[in-house]
């Protein structure tokens, strides 16, 4: 009897006083752990929407810059006087938001090129955008107004690496070149964005970062930009209403990221308090690490977070403890009897006693009740035993069929759970692109309608400009044409319903005829094999869309040189004829990993260069005709496979 209740003592207060507090410091550590990746991983997300708002800053900087230089406007400026050409940079230039816009032609170009690599690159005929620094001689011969904005005043800053700077007059700027080619006009167009004091790009990406009614409304976070480790665009404070600007970022942040190039994501002192941080490099023309950009958020309500929450369990515990201690030893002694009385009568049963019975054990309480179940169910062993034995075969044959039941209707589960997956994301992509459509028509229709009413303003006039109102003519119909594509895409339903019979022969030979470009300038060598096929039932434009996009994603993986091989076959498949096209490459093939995820929409393997919808959309097109499109990898590269049902 002090066995059992010795060990029953045991059993009760080891997990309570040791096990508990063992498990309770492991939960709380690895909870601290985890709670901390989330931060890291939340101020990773802020930092790439900064990064991708700067990157969006440049390219539309860029674009505007292009749109200038290709414009007949600026083309017909060039030839008037001086004071015209300053009125129209200075309305462009404020139009356009930029800090300074200027011609530069072919006589004075070259200089400027030796000095800066996108003025160069734009003498070649490449526009160019990159973040650039000017020296104070550069802005001022800019502007005395630029100049003044960039200097700003180095104040001393804690955990910063010493120097005996005392102010920092150079510019950070957005620095954009476009190159003009009219005759007897050759130049480069240059413009940019000085990002020193620049509170509404700071303040911008701030909104977007911490001001997201969708991800939680406002949070304590900052940005800033930093010329080398000086803040010259910052919403960190100083005081309550002045700005950090002139402040230096500490020298541990800046040996990882402007020394060694790499990425903060961790804490760090910003100037007067302790913040998650992140800061990327920023790298100018030259390819040389000038600069950061930060964001980050307060470190301290967090931190406060995990105390209370430290406390809030250790308080817990200990009144877990004070109070089931107490009441289990006090519990505890209307068990023991009762638990050696059943114990007893369990080892006559183990010895073949089947007549052993616990009887009455003089409680009422749970306990009670199952000395009772226990004798009732001693009294029915002898019964059921003989009658199990018989179910246990007749269990064992349920169980083989309902398994091999449960696995057919598994794997019918797993293939609808994709269909339904695939369905819904391209449903989603349906309604974004729908929207996108619609919106691009009612600025198209004012082009037109514009287009019309300048022919019928310039009256006989209108010959002089006729081939550029026939350019705009044919570049709206192309846009009208890509728009009832989107639509098509957006609404399959409104555009189905076709009856064309097709063969894939000649579509797959006009497509080659569209590519010409590409496989020249690849160093691409084609191995075309079109066998005879069956006609299929397909929309000639929308399997030429999903040739061409199979080609160019051969192309593209190849690069300067290899073997693009088509092949159209008749592939029969679960007992039907079919047209089998072929597409295979000579690259580096598709990661293992990725290969199931290729048609996912918006999945992309070429950062910036494209959407990740080309095979999404290919998918959707080949589906929409009862057909199939599938990707493998080879030795070497990859092969793309279109199976189409012949038309009946």
């Amino acid at each position: 009897m002090s066995s059992v209740r010795l060990r029953l003592l045991i059993l009760a207060l080891l997990p309570l006083i040791v096990l508990m507090p063992l498990l309770l410091l492991m939960g709380m550590t690895r909870w601290t752990a985890d709670y901390d990746k989330v931060l890291i991983a939340n101020v990773e997300s802020d930092l790439r929407i900064a990064e991708q708002y700067l990157a969006r800053l440049m390219t539309g900087t860029g674009r505007d810059l292009l749109s200038v230089s290709e414009s007949t406007e600026f083309a017909a400026l060039l030839d008037r006087q001086i004071t015209a050409r300053n009125a129209y940079f200075d309305a462009k230039r404020n139009a356009l938001g930029l800090d300074f816009l200027y011609f530069l032609p072919s006589d004075k170009v070259e200089s400027a090129a030796s000095q800066w690599p996108v003025i160069r690159s734009a003498l070649n005929g490449m526009p160019n955008t990159q973040v650039d620094i000017f020296s104070n001689a550069d802005l001022n011969a800019l502007s005395d107004t630029l100049a003044e904005q960039a200097r700003i005043d180095l104040i001393d800053t804690e955990a910063a690496i010493p120097s005996n700077r005392t102010v920092e007059d150079r510019g950070m700027v957005v620095h954009s070149a476009s190159p003009v080619q009219i005759p007897g006009h050759n130049g480069v167009l240059v413009g940019g964005i000085l990002l020193n004091r620049n509170l509404q790009f700071i303040d911008t990406i701030n909104a977007l970062v911490y001001l997201n009614a969708i991800t939680g409304g406002e949070r304590q976070g900052t940005a800033t930009l930093f010329l080398d480790d000086v803040r010259v665009s910052t919403n960190v404070r100083l005081f309550e209403d002045v700005r950090a600007l002139g402040t230096r970022v500490s020298g541990a942040v800046r040996g990882k990221v402007l020394d060694q190039g790499r990425t903060w994501l961790a804490r760090a002192f910003v100037v007067n308090d302790w913040y998650i941080s992140g800061y990327l490099p920023i790298t100018d023309s030259f390819n040389r690490r000038v600069g950061m950009l930060y964001v980050g958020f307060l470190e301290a309500p967090f931190a406060a977070a995990k105390r209370s929450a430290y406390i809030w369990m250790m308080v817990a515990f200990g009144a877990v403890l004070a109070l089931s201690a107490p009441v289990f030893l006090w519990l505890a002694k209307g068990i023991f009897a009762p638990l050696e009385r059943m114990n007893q009568t369990m080892k006559k049963v183990e010895k073949g006693d089947l007549s052993a019975r616990n009887g009455n054990i003089g409680t009422r309480d749970e306990i009670g009740q199952v000395g009772a179940h226990l004798d009732s169910l001693l009294n029915q062993v002898q019964d059921r035993d003989q009658k199990l034995r018989a179910w246990a075969d007749e269990l064992n044959q349920r169980v083989d069929k309902r398994t091999s039941e449960l696995r057919d209707a598994n794997d019918k589960l797993e293939q609808t759970f994709k269909q339904l997956v695939m369905s819904e994301k391209l449903a989603s992509i349906g309604e974004i692109t729908a929207g996108v459509a619609h919106e691009i028509n009612n600025p198209v229709a004012v082009i037109q309608g514009n287009v019309d009413v300048m022919r019928e303003t310039l009256g006989p006039h209108v010959e002089d400009v006729r081939t550029e109102l026939d350019l705009v003519d044919q570049q709206v119909s192309r846009i009208d044409a890509i728009v009832g594509k989107l639509l098509q895409f957006a609404r399959p339903g409104e555009f189905s319903g076709y009856d064309e019979l097709t063969f894939l022969a000649p579509v797959v030979s006009d497509c080659l005829v569209l590519v010409e470009h590409l496989v020249s300038k690849g160093n691409i060598r084609v191995d075309l094999a079109l066998n005879e096929a069956p006609t299929v039932r397909v929309d000639p434009g929308e399997m030429q869309q999903v040739v061409i996009n199979l080609i160019v994603n051969a192309i593209q993986a190849m690069g300067d040189h290899g073997t693009l091989s088509i092949s159209l076959t008749t592939e029969p498949r679960e007992g039907k004829d079919g047209a089998c096209l072929r597409v295979r490459d000579t690259g580096p093939g598709i990661a293992d990993d990725k290969l199931t995820s290729v048609f996912d929409p918006f999945f992309t393997t070429k950062q910036a260069e494209g959407t990740g919808l080309g095979l999404s959309i290919s998918q959707t097109l080949v589906q929409r005709s009862g057909g199939l499109i599938s990707a493998r990898n080879c030795d070497p590269g990859a092969e793309f496979m279109v199976w189409l049902p012949a038309a009946t």
